[in-house]
Parts: structure tokens; C-alpha cells; sequence
């Protein structure tokens, strides 16, 4: 996995697990990876994926069964879901916003684009 130097690694790990959720990769009261299989298969120590499954259990995406390892908690998708729409509607859309109106760009510049671009509507 290539690391970027803006996110903390932790993170990006708790994006790529998240991801595998979503894409429905890992279902919901599946066993997930283990800490140490996770850290191996990235090449990062077991203490930040430690921390990521941590951010993960607060965050109610998966759950610990002593003993057994961590699952993927009920509702995980959609908890991604809320946690990423809420993300994107008070850190990233701020900053787009804030460019667009530097670049003089409207909501009709970006939907012209998309659609010139053959990429998906808005």
C-alpha cells in the first residue's frame, strides 16, 4: 500500500478497511483480519493497526469477540456511509467550495465537465 504523507497511516488504513466493507468484501459478523495479519500484509508496525482497529471499534464498525478476534459490527456499511457524508460535508467541501470560488468556477462548470468527460451525473 502507498502511504500519503497528508493522512496519517492509521487512517488510510481505516479507508482501505472500510472500503473492503463497503465494497461488501467483508460481511457484516465476518471475521476480519487479524491486527498482526493486517500489519504484515502493509508492512506497517502492529501498534498503528492497533490504533486503526481501535478508530474502528469506537467508530461501532467492528466489534471484538474476546478471544476470537474483531468482525464486522451489524450496519457497518452504513455507519461508513454517515462518517464519510459528514466528512465530506465539514472538511472537503468547505476547501472544493472555497477553490471553485478562486477559479471562478460554478456548480454548472463541474456538471458541463462531468458531462463532457462521460464521467458520472450530478
Amino acid at each position: 500500500m502507498d502511504f500519503r504523507k497528508q493522512k496519517p497511516i492509521y487512517l488510510q488504513i481505516v479507508d482501505r478497511m472500510s472500503e473492503r466493507i463497503v465494497a461488501g468484501e467483508w460481511l457484516e459478523d465476518e471475521r476480519v483480519p487479524s491486527v498482526r495479519e493486517v500489519a504484515a500484509e502493509l508492512g506497517v508496525n502492529p501498534n498503528t493497526v492497533m490504533r486503526t482497529f481501535e478508530y474502528l471499534q469506537n467508530a461501532e464498525i467492528i466489534y471484538n469477540r474476546r478471544g476470537m478476534g474483531y468482525y464486522v459490527s451489524p450496519k457497518a456499511k452504513e455507519k461508513i456511509v454517515e462518517l464519510n457524508r459528514r466528512y465530506f460535508f465539514e472538511d472537503e467541501l468547505p476547501y472544493i467550495v472555497q477553490r471553485m470560488n478562486m477559479l471562478g468556477l460554478s456548480w454548472d462548470d463541474l456538471k458541463d465537465h462531468q458531462n463532457e468527460n462521460g464521467q458520472q451525473k450530478m
